[in-house]
Protein backbone atom coordinates (compact mmCIF):
# COMPACT_ATOMS: atom_id res chain seq x y z
CA UNK A 1 0.00 0.00 0.00
CA UNK A 2 1.20 3.52 -1.03
CA UNK A 3 1.46 6.01 1.71
CA UNK A 4 0.65 9.89 0.03
CA UNK A 5 2.90 11.86 2.12
CA UNK A 6 0.73 15.02 0.75
CA UNK A 7 -2.51 13.70 2.41
CA UNK A 8 -0.96 13.25 6.14
CA UNK A 9 0.60 16.88 6.28
CA UNK A 10 -2.74 18.31 5.19
CA UNK A 11 -4.39 16.39 8.04
CA UNK A 12 -1.70 17.54 10.28
CA UNK A 13 -1.80 21.19 9.31
CA UNK A 14 -5.78 21.49 9.63
CA UNK A 15 -5.73 20.17 13.43
CA UNK A 16 -2.58 22.18 14.17
CA UNK A 17 -4.65 25.09 12.97
CA UNK A 18 -7.49 24.12 14.79
CA UNK A 19 -5.57 23.27 18.33
CA UNK A 20 -6.65 26.11 21.36
CA UNK A 21 -4.78 25.99 24.29
CA UNK A 22 -7.36 25.42 26.98
CA UNK A 23 -6.18 26.02 30.74
CA UNK A 24 -8.69 24.50 33.37
CA UNK A 25 -7.54 26.43 36.64
CA UNK A 26 -9.50 25.20 39.82
CA UNK A 27 -8.92 27.22 42.99
CA UNK A 28 -7.82 24.54 45.39
CA UNK A 29 -7.90 25.33 49.31
CA UNK A 30 -6.00 23.04 52.35
CA UNK A 31 -8.03 21.63 55.61
CA UNK A 32 -6.33 23.19 58.41
CA UNK A 33 -8.81 21.58 61.13
CA UNK A 34 -11.73 19.31 61.13
CA UNK A 35 -14.24 17.75 63.71
CA UNK A 36 -17.74 17.32 64.78
CA UNK A 37 -18.95 17.76 61.09
CA UNK A 38 -17.24 21.17 60.62
CA UNK A 39 -13.76 21.65 58.45
CA UNK A 40 -11.35 25.20 58.48
CA UNK A 41 -10.16 25.98 55.26
CA UNK A 42 -6.94 28.21 54.14
CA UNK A 43 -6.61 29.25 50.84
CA UNK A 44 -10.37 29.53 49.09
CA UNK A 45 -10.04 33.68 49.23
CA UNK A 46 -12.40 33.58 46.52
CA UNK A 47 -14.74 31.42 48.00
CA UNK A 48 -18.56 32.51 48.07
CA UNK A 49 -21.00 31.77 50.94
CA UNK A 50 -23.25 29.06 50.57
CA UNK A 51 -21.01 27.88 47.85
CA UNK A 52 -20.61 23.91 46.99
CA UNK A 53 -16.64 22.44 48.23
CA UNK A 54 -15.22 19.21 47.03
CA UNK A 55 -13.59 17.66 49.32
CA UNK A 56 -10.51 14.85 48.14
CA UNK A 57 -13.15 11.76 48.57
CA UNK A 58 -15.29 13.47 46.99
CA UNK A 59 -17.76 14.36 50.06
CA UNK A 60 -19.46 17.56 50.08
CA UNK A 61 -19.23 20.74 51.83
CA UNK A 62 -20.72 24.09 52.18
CA UNK A 63 -19.42 27.65 52.94
CA UNK A 64 -20.52 28.70 56.56
CA UNK A 65 -18.22 31.24 57.43
CA UNK A 66 -16.28 33.98 55.80
CA UNK A 67 -13.23 34.58 58.19
CA UNK A 68 -10.40 37.23 57.32
CA UNK A 69 -7.69 34.55 56.58
CA UNK A 70 -9.61 31.31 56.55
CA UNK A 71 -13.62 30.10 56.18
CA UNK A 72 -15.50 27.15 58.17
CA UNK A 73 -17.26 24.58 55.87
CA UNK A 74 -20.19 22.62 56.90
CA UNK A 75 -19.36 18.71 55.74
CA UNK A 76 -22.66 16.73 54.51
CA UNK A 77 -22.38 12.79 54.72
CA UNK A 78 -19.52 10.99 56.78
CA UNK A 79 -17.23 13.35 57.72
CA UNK A 80 -14.47 11.28 59.25
CA UNK A 81 -13.08 10.36 55.87
CA UNK A 82 -11.81 14.28 55.58
CA UNK A 83 -8.34 14.78 57.33
CA UNK A 84 -5.97 17.85 58.27
CA UNK A 85 -3.74 18.40 55.42
CA UNK A 86 -6.22 17.13 52.79
CA UNK A 87 -6.91 19.53 49.17
CA UNK A 88 -10.40 21.05 49.24
CA UNK A 89 -11.48 21.98 45.41
CA UNK A 90 -14.21 25.29 45.03
CA UNK A 91 -16.69 24.31 42.83
CA UNK A 92 -18.46 28.00 42.03
CA UNK A 93 -21.78 27.22 42.46
CA UNK A 94 -24.08 27.46 45.40
CA UNK A 95 -25.42 24.28 46.83
CA UNK A 96 -27.84 22.59 45.12
CA UNK A 97 -29.60 19.35 44.77
CA UNK A 98 -30.91 16.94 42.13
CA UNK A 99 -35.09 17.38 41.04
CA UNK A 100 -37.55 15.61 38.93
CA UNK A 101 -39.90 12.95 38.17
CA UNK A 102 -36.83 10.06 39.46
CA UNK A 103 -37.26 11.09 42.91
CA UNK A 104 -41.17 10.51 43.03
CA UNK A 105 -42.15 7.28 45.37
CA UNK A 106 -38.22 6.60 46.40
CA UNK A 107 -36.99 7.75 49.94
CA UNK A 108 -33.30 9.99 49.79
CA UNK A 109 -30.95 11.44 51.60
CA UNK A 110 -30.94 15.63 51.68
CA UNK A 111 -28.43 15.08 48.92
CA UNK A 112 -30.29 13.34 46.79
CA UNK A 113 -29.17 9.66 47.67
CA UNK A 114 -31.11 6.53 47.62
CA UNK A 115 -31.88 5.04 51.00
CA UNK A 116 -34.37 2.65 49.68
CA UNK A 117 -32.27 0.27 48.23
CA UNK A 118 -33.17 1.09 44.72
CA UNK A 119 -31.58 2.33 41.59
CA UNK A 120 -29.08 5.77 41.82
CA UNK A 121 -31.18 8.87 41.18
CA UNK A 122 -30.17 9.87 37.79
CA UNK A 123 -31.97 13.44 37.61
CA UNK A 124 -31.38 15.87 34.73
CA UNK A 125 -32.13 18.73 36.83
CA UNK A 126 -30.41 20.28 39.57
CA UNK A 127 -32.05 23.43 41.58
CA UNK A 128 -30.14 25.59 44.04
CA UNK A 129 -30.87 24.44 47.77
CA UNK A 130 -32.06 28.33 48.63
CA UNK A 131 -33.94 30.16 46.66
CA UNK A 132 -35.83 33.78 47.29
CA UNK A 133 -39.31 33.30 48.30
CA UNK A 134 -41.74 34.47 45.85
CA UNK A 135 -42.41 38.58 45.75
CA UNK A 136 -46.58 39.99 45.96
CA UNK A 137 -47.05 40.60 42.71
CA UNK A 138 -46.37 37.00 41.80
CA UNK A 139 -48.63 35.03 44.68
CA UNK A 140 -52.36 35.06 44.59
CA UNK A 141 -54.59 34.53 48.05
CA UNK A 142 -55.15 31.05 49.32
CA UNK A 143 -58.57 30.24 48.36
CA UNK A 144 -58.06 26.51 46.90
CA UNK A 145 -58.90 23.94 50.24
CA UNK A 146 -56.21 21.27 50.66
CA UNK A 147 -58.07 18.26 52.07
CA UNK A 148 -57.13 16.73 54.94
CA UNK A 149 -60.01 14.28 55.32
CA UNK A 150 -59.86 14.87 58.84
CA UNK A 151 -63.82 16.51 60.23
CA UNK A 152 -62.17 18.28 62.85
CA UNK A 153 -59.69 19.77 60.26
CA UNK A 154 -61.73 20.30 57.36
CA UNK A 155 -64.17 21.91 59.14
CA UNK A 156 -62.86 23.66 61.60
CA UNK A 157 -59.01 24.81 61.11
CA UNK A 158 -59.32 24.87 57.22
CA UNK A 159 -55.87 24.42 54.82
CA UNK A 160 -55.70 26.22 51.82
CA UNK A 161 -53.16 25.27 48.86
CA UNK A 162 -49.94 27.56 49.55
CA UNK A 163 -50.51 28.26 53.38
CA UNK A 164 -48.40 27.09 56.26
CA UNK A 165 -50.31 25.45 59.01
CA UNK A 166 -48.48 24.77 61.99
CA UNK A 167 -49.52 21.72 63.70
CA UNK A 168 -47.71 21.98 67.44
CA UNK A 169 -48.32 19.51 70.26
CA UNK A 170 -46.07 17.70 72.75
CA UNK A 171 -44.43 14.06 72.15
CA UNK A 172 -46.83 11.17 71.11
CA UNK A 173 -50.05 13.32 71.13
CA UNK A 174 -50.37 12.47 67.00
CA UNK A 175 -48.89 15.34 64.98
CA UNK A 176 -47.49 13.22 62.88
CA UNK A 177 -50.33 11.08 62.45
CA UNK A 178 -52.29 14.19 61.24
CA UNK A 179 -49.87 14.77 58.43
CA UNK A 180 -49.75 11.09 56.85
CA UNK A 181 -53.63 11.18 56.88
CA UNK A 182 -53.47 14.55 55.11
CA UNK A 183 -50.69 12.68 52.46
CA UNK A 184 -52.95 9.84 52.13
CA UNK A 185 -55.82 11.95 51.64
CA UNK A 186 -54.35 12.99 48.39
CA UNK A 187 -54.60 9.94 46.53
CA UNK A 188 -56.31 10.82 43.44
CA UNK A 189 -55.98 14.87 43.70
CA UNK A 190 -52.47 15.41 41.71
CA UNK A 191 -50.78 16.34 44.47
CA UNK A 192 -47.19 15.75 44.60
CA UNK A 193 -46.23 15.18 48.50
CA UNK A 194 -42.90 16.07 50.15
CA UNK A 195 -42.37 14.13 53.92
CA UNK A 196 -38.93 15.43 55.46
CA UNK A 197 -38.14 13.44 58.44
CA UNK A 198 -35.73 15.59 60.42
CA UNK A 199 -33.87 13.81 63.73
CA UNK A 200 -35.91 11.00 63.72
CA UNK A 201 -35.24 8.04 64.96
CA UNK A 202 -34.40 5.12 61.67
CA UNK A 203 -37.55 2.83 63.15
CA UNK A 204 -40.10 5.57 63.10
CA UNK A 205 -39.39 6.61 59.51
CA UNK A 206 -39.56 3.07 58.42
CA UNK A 207 -42.75 2.60 59.97
CA UNK A 208 -44.20 6.14 58.10
CA UNK A 209 -42.35 4.67 54.94
CA UNK A 210 -44.07 1.34 55.63
CA UNK A 211 -48.11 3.31 56.24
CA UNK A 212 -47.23 5.20 53.10
CA UNK A 213 -46.59 1.45 51.23
CA UNK A 214 -49.62 0.36 52.42
CA UNK A 215 -52.25 3.22 52.06
CA UNK A 216 -50.51 3.00 47.75
CA UNK A 217 -49.34 7.10 48.65
CA UNK A 218 -45.81 6.44 47.95
CA UNK A 219 -46.57 6.64 44.09
CA UNK A 220 -46.94 10.57 44.38
CA UNK A 221 -45.43 11.01 47.74
CA UNK A 222 -41.40 11.63 47.93
CA UNK A 223 -39.47 10.76 51.41
CA UNK A 224 -36.05 12.41 52.73
CA UNK A 225 -34.62 11.19 55.91
CA UNK A 226 -32.27 12.83 57.75
CA UNK A 227 -32.26 10.35 60.94
CA UNK A 228 -31.09 10.87 64.57
CA UNK A 229 -28.04 8.63 63.65
CA UNK A 230 -27.18 11.20 60.68
CA UNK A 231 -25.00 14.28 61.17
CA UNK A 232 -26.12 17.77 62.52
CA UNK A 233 -25.47 19.40 59.14
CA UNK A 234 -27.78 16.87 57.79
CA UNK A 235 -30.32 17.07 59.61
CA UNK A 236 -30.24 20.92 58.90
CA UNK A 237 -30.08 21.08 54.78
CA UNK A 238 -33.10 18.69 54.98
CA UNK A 239 -36.14 20.64 55.24
CA UNK A 240 -34.20 22.99 52.68
CA UNK A 241 -33.60 20.24 50.05
CA UNK A 242 -37.59 18.85 50.22
CA UNK A 243 -38.54 22.51 49.62
CA UNK A 244 -36.37 23.12 46.37
CA UNK A 245 -37.60 19.53 45.19
CA UNK A 246 -41.39 20.50 46.06
CA UNK A 247 -40.54 23.97 44.20
CA UNK A 248 -39.16 22.28 41.01
CA UNK A 249 -43.25 20.68 40.30
CA UNK A 250 -44.71 23.76 41.12
CA UNK A 251 -42.34 26.13 38.98
CA UNK A 252 -41.75 24.02 36.44
CA UNK A 253 -44.54 21.31 36.28
CA UNK A 254 -47.15 23.64 37.62
CA UNK A 255 -48.53 21.15 40.36
CA UNK A 256 -49.80 21.37 43.95
CA UNK A 257 -47.47 20.26 46.15
CA UNK A 258 -47.26 19.40 49.80
CA UNK A 259 -44.15 19.82 51.90
CA UNK A 260 -44.40 18.43 55.51
CA UNK A 261 -41.70 19.24 58.06
CA UNK A 262 -41.14 16.73 60.73
CA UNK A 263 -40.07 18.55 62.76
CA UNK A 264 -38.49 21.55 63.02
CA UNK A 265 -37.60 21.71 67.35
CA UNK A 266 -35.19 19.50 66.06
CA UNK A 267 -34.13 21.39 62.95
CA UNK A 268 -33.90 24.44 65.51
CA UNK A 269 -31.20 22.26 67.84
CA UNK A 270 -28.98 21.05 64.60
CA UNK A 271 -28.67 24.34 63.71
CA UNK A 272 -27.65 25.81 66.76
CA UNK A 273 -24.80 22.81 67.28
CA UNK A 274 -23.45 23.64 64.31
CA UNK A 275 -23.34 27.36 65.16
CA UNK A 276 -21.92 26.71 68.17
CA UNK A 277 -19.14 24.59 66.65
CA UNK A 278 -18.48 27.59 64.20
CA UNK A 279 -18.37 29.53 67.00
CA UNK A 280 -20.93 32.31 66.17
CA UNK A 281 -22.33 34.10 68.90
CA UNK A 282 -25.08 32.87 71.18
CA UNK A 283 -28.44 33.96 72.15
CA UNK A 284 -31.49 33.27 73.96
CA UNK A 285 -31.20 29.38 74.81
CA UNK A 286 -28.02 29.71 73.78
CA UNK A 287 -30.13 29.47 69.50
CA UNK A 288 -27.92 32.07 67.28
CA UNK A 289 -29.20 35.22 66.56
CA UNK A 290 -30.60 33.97 63.27
CA UNK A 291 -32.67 31.31 64.45
CA UNK A 292 -35.79 33.34 63.11
CA UNK A 293 -34.44 33.62 59.91
CA UNK A 294 -33.44 30.10 59.23
CA UNK A 295 -37.12 28.99 59.60
CA UNK A 296 -38.49 31.93 57.91
CA UNK A 297 -36.78 32.18 54.59
CA UNK A 298 -37.95 28.52 54.61
CA UNK A 299 -41.79 28.75 55.42
CA UNK A 300 -41.95 32.18 53.11
CA UNK A 301 -41.43 29.92 50.08
CA UNK A 302 -44.89 28.59 50.55
CA UNK A 303 -47.28 30.12 48.16
CA UNK A 304 -49.81 29.59 45.74
CA UNK A 305 -48.43 31.59 42.46
CA UNK A 306 -50.39 33.40 40.04
CA UNK A 307 -52.11 32.46 37.21
CA UNK A 308 -49.05 34.16 34.85
CA UNK A 309 -47.09 31.67 36.57
CA UNK A 310 -48.74 28.34 36.20
CA UNK A 311 -50.78 29.13 39.34
CA UNK A 312 -49.07 25.82 40.88
CA UNK A 313 -48.81 25.76 44.98
CA UNK A 314 -46.35 24.59 47.85
CA UNK A 315 -48.41 24.17 51.09
CA UNK A 316 -46.16 23.90 54.31
CA UNK A 317 -47.13 21.64 57.11
CA UNK A 318 -44.37 22.40 59.52
CA UNK A 319 -44.62 20.18 63.01
CA UNK A 320 -42.96 21.37 66.25
CA UNK A 321 -42.55 19.37 69.40
CA UNK A 322 -43.46 21.30 72.58
CA UNK A 323 -42.60 20.47 76.27
CA UNK A 324 -45.38 19.93 78.88
CA UNK A 325 -47.29 22.07 76.52
CA UNK A 326 -45.47 25.30 76.62
CA UNK A 327 -46.79 26.79 73.48
CA UNK A 328 -44.97 30.14 74.40
CA UNK A 329 -41.75 28.71 74.55
CA UNK A 330 -38.94 30.24 71.96
CA UNK A 331 -38.92 28.52 69.24
CA UNK A 332 -42.77 27.42 69.16
CA UNK A 333 -43.41 31.26 69.58
CA UNK A 334 -41.28 32.05 66.00
CA UNK A 335 -43.29 29.17 64.06
CA UNK A 336 -46.31 30.50 65.42
CA UNK A 337 -45.21 34.03 64.11
CA UNK A 338 -44.33 32.66 60.90
CA UNK A 339 -47.25 30.31 59.97
CA UNK A 340 -50.62 31.32 58.64
CA UNK A 341 -52.22 29.65 61.97
CA UNK A 342 -51.74 26.27 63.59
CA UNK A 343 -53.43 23.25 64.86
CA UNK A 344 -52.43 22.55 68.49
CA UNK A 345 -52.85 18.96 70.02
CA UNK A 346 -53.43 18.03 73.40
CA UNK A 347 -51.87 15.63 75.58
CA UNK A 348 -55.24 15.36 78.20
CA UNK A 349 -57.50 15.09 75.28
CA UNK A 350 -55.30 12.19 73.60
CA UNK A 351 -55.00 10.62 76.87
CA UNK A 352 -58.80 11.21 77.15
CA UNK A 353 -59.79 9.41 73.58
CA UNK A 354 -60.21 12.49 71.63
CA UNK A 355 -58.16 11.84 68.76
CA UNK A 356 -57.14 13.88 66.54
CA UNK A 357 -56.77 15.45 69.90
CA UNK A 358 -56.84 19.28 68.60
CA UNK A 359 -57.56 21.88 71.21
CA UNK A 360 -59.96 24.09 69.04
CA UNK A 361 -59.60 27.25 71.69
CA UNK A 362 -56.26 28.00 70.46
CA UNK A 363 -56.24 26.19 66.88
CA UNK A 364 -56.64 28.86 64.64
CA UNK A 365 -56.44 29.18 60.46
CA UNK A 366 -55.71 32.34 59.79
CA UNK A 367 -57.15 31.80 55.85
CA UNK A 368 -60.26 30.27 57.34
CA UNK A 369 -63.63 30.18 55.51
CA UNK A 370 -61.78 31.44 52.84
CA UNK A 371 -59.92 27.58 51.88
CA UNK A 372 -63.40 26.13 52.32
CA UNK A 373 -66.09 25.33 49.85
CA UNK A 374 -69.71 26.55 50.11
CA UNK A 375 -70.99 22.96 51.56
CA UNK A 376 -68.55 22.83 54.43
CA UNK A 377 -68.83 26.34 54.98
CA UNK A 378 -72.88 26.20 55.38
CA UNK A 379 -72.96 23.00 57.92
CA UNK A 380 -69.82 23.96 60.07
CA UNK A 381 -69.93 28.08 60.48
CA UNK A 382 -70.89 28.01 64.04
CA UNK A 383 -69.07 24.44 64.80
CA UNK A 384 -66.19 26.08 66.59
CA UNK A 385 -68.18 28.67 68.33
CA UNK A 386 -70.57 25.82 70.00
CA UNK A 387 -67.44 23.15 70.75
CA UNK A 388 -65.64 26.21 72.82
CA UNK A 389 -69.22 26.69 74.34
CA UNK A 390 -69.23 23.41 75.19
CA UNK A 391 -65.99 23.10 77.10
CA UNK A 392 -66.98 26.24 78.93
CA UNK A 393 -69.63 24.81 80.08
CA UNK A 394 -68.10 21.57 80.78
CA UNK A 395 -66.31 23.85 83.34
CA UNK A 396 -69.36 24.83 85.03
CA UNK A 397 -70.84 21.47 84.99
CA UNK A 398 -67.54 19.77 86.69
CA UNK A 399 -67.79 22.28 89.37
CA UNK A 400 -70.84 21.15 90.39
CA UNK A 401 -73.16 24.63 88.98
CA UNK A 402 -76.76 23.38 88.68
CA UNK A 403 -77.13 24.20 84.88
CA UNK A 404 -80.87 25.31 83.18
CA UNK A 405 -82.48 22.82 80.68
CA UNK A 406 -81.36 24.93 77.75
CA UNK A 407 -77.71 24.99 78.54
CA UNK A 408 -77.80 21.01 79.52
CA UNK A 409 -79.36 20.25 76.15
CA UNK A 410 -76.36 22.35 74.62
CA UNK A 411 -74.17 20.26 76.88
CA UNK A 412 -75.47 17.34 75.66
CA UNK A 413 -75.30 17.95 72.07
CA UNK A 414 -71.41 19.44 72.71
CA UNK A 415 -70.74 15.75 74.15
CA UNK A 416 -72.28 14.30 70.63
CA UNK A 417 -70.10 16.85 68.45
CA UNK A 418 -67.27 15.97 70.03
CA UNK A 419 -67.74 12.22 69.65
CA UNK A 420 -68.77 12.70 65.96
CA UNK A 421 -65.16 14.43 65.30
CA UNK A 422 -63.09 11.61 66.91
CA UNK A 423 -61.97 9.59 63.92
CA UNK A 424 -59.38 6.59 63.63
CA UNK A 425 -56.08 6.91 62.01
CA UNK A 426 -55.53 6.34 58.18
CA UNK A 427 -59.18 6.44 57.30
CA UNK A 428 -59.51 9.83 55.57
CA UNK A 429 -63.09 10.96 54.38
CA UNK A 430 -64.07 13.01 51.50
CA UNK A 431 -66.13 16.67 51.62
CA UNK A 432 -69.76 15.06 50.84
CA UNK A 433 -68.90 12.57 53.54
CA UNK A 434 -68.07 14.93 55.93
CA UNK A 435 -70.21 17.35 55.05
CA UNK A 436 -73.17 14.93 55.82
CA UNK A 437 -71.82 13.25 59.27
CA UNK A 438 -72.10 17.45 60.50
CA UNK A 439 -75.28 18.06 59.31
CA UNK A 440 -76.35 15.17 61.01
CA UNK A 441 -74.88 16.28 64.59
CA UNK A 442 -75.86 20.04 64.21
CA UNK A 443 -78.93 19.43 62.82
CA UNK A 444 -80.54 17.51 66.28
CA UNK A 445 -80.96 14.13 64.51
CA UNK A 446 -78.02 12.68 66.80
CA UNK A 447 -79.38 14.33 70.12
CA UNK A 448 -81.43 11.15 71.38
CA UNK A 449 -78.22 8.75 70.07
CA UNK A 450 -76.75 7.16 72.90
CA UNK A 451 -73.10 9.39 73.25
CA UNK A 452 -70.96 6.06 73.24
CA UNK A 453 -73.21 5.13 69.67
CA UNK A 454 -72.38 8.33 68.10
CA UNK A 455 -69.46 7.20 65.90
CA UNK A 456 -70.52 3.68 64.78
CA UNK A 457 -73.78 5.30 64.41
CA UNK A 458 -71.88 8.08 61.84
CA UNK A 459 -70.04 5.68 60.14
CA UNK A 460 -73.12 2.93 59.30
CA UNK A 461 -75.43 5.69 58.17
CA UNK A 462 -72.71 6.91 55.61
CA UNK A 463 -72.57 3.31 54.72
CA UNK A 464 -76.33 3.22 54.56
CA UNK A 465 -76.60 6.06 52.49
CA UNK A 466 -73.90 4.93 49.52
CA UNK A 467 -76.31 1.95 49.45
CA UNK A 468 -79.37 3.70 49.47
CA UNK A 469 -78.59 7.19 47.05
CA UNK A 470 -74.84 7.44 46.71
CA UNK A 471 -75.76 10.48 44.24
CA UNK A 472 -76.07 12.75 47.41
CA UNK A 473 -72.38 12.49 48.98
CA UNK A 474 -71.23 12.29 45.21
CA UNK A 475 -73.13 15.85 44.29
CA UNK A 476 -71.79 17.67 46.94
CA UNK A 477 -67.91 16.22 46.57
CA UNK A 478 -68.24 17.32 42.65
CA UNK A 479 -69.68 20.61 42.95
CA UNK A 480 -68.92 21.50 46.51
CA UNK A 481 -72.22 23.31 46.89
CA UNK A 482 -75.17 22.45 49.21
CA UNK A 483 -78.62 23.93 48.79
CA UNK A 484 -81.33 24.08 51.26
CA UNK A 485 -83.23 21.31 49.23
CA UNK A 486 -80.18 18.86 49.52
CA UNK A 487 -80.08 19.58 53.27
CA UNK A 488 -83.64 18.85 53.66
CA UNK A 489 -82.82 14.97 52.07
CA UNK A 490 -79.72 14.47 53.77
CA UNK A 491 -81.93 15.76 57.04
CA UNK A 492 -84.40 13.43 55.94
CA UNK A 493 -82.19 10.76 54.98
CA UNK A 494 -80.77 10.44 58.24
CA UNK A 495 -83.84 10.64 60.49
CA UNK A 496 -85.20 7.67 58.37
CA UNK A 497 -81.67 5.48 59.13
CA UNK A 498 -81.97 6.43 62.52
CA UNK A 499 -85.77 4.81 62.86
CA UNK A 500 -83.63 1.50 60.94
CA UNK A 501 -80.87 1.78 63.68
CA UNK A 502 -83.25 1.88 66.22
CA UNK A 503 -84.84 -0.67 65.23
CA UNK A 504 -82.31 -3.09 64.34
CA UNK A 505 -80.38 -2.28 67.98
CA UNK A 506 -81.47 -2.55 71.31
Amino acid sequence: MKIDISEITGILKQEISQYEAKLDVVKVGRVVEVGDGIARIYGLEGAMASEMLLFENDTIGEVFNLEEDSLAAVIYGDYTKVREGSDVRSTGRLMSVPVGDELIGRVVTPLGQPLDGGPAISAKTIRLLESDAPGIAQRQPVRQPLQTGLKSIDSMIPIGRGQRELIIGDRKTGKTAIALDTIINQKGKDVICVYVAIGQKDSTIAEVIDILRRHEALGYTIVIAASAGDSASMQYVAPYAGCAIAEHFMYDKHRDTLCIYDDLSKHAVAYRQLSLLLRRPAGREAYPGDIFYLHSRLLERSVKLSDKLGAGSLTALPIVETLEGQVSAYIPTNIISITDGQIYLQRDLFHAGVRPAIDVGISVSRVGGDAQVQAMKKVAGRLRLDLAAYYELLDFARLGTELDPASQRRLERGKRMVELLKQPQFTPLSVGEQVVTILAGSSGVLDDIPVEAVSSFATDMLRWLDDRDPDLVAEIDKTGKLSDELVSKLTDCANEYKAVYKETRP
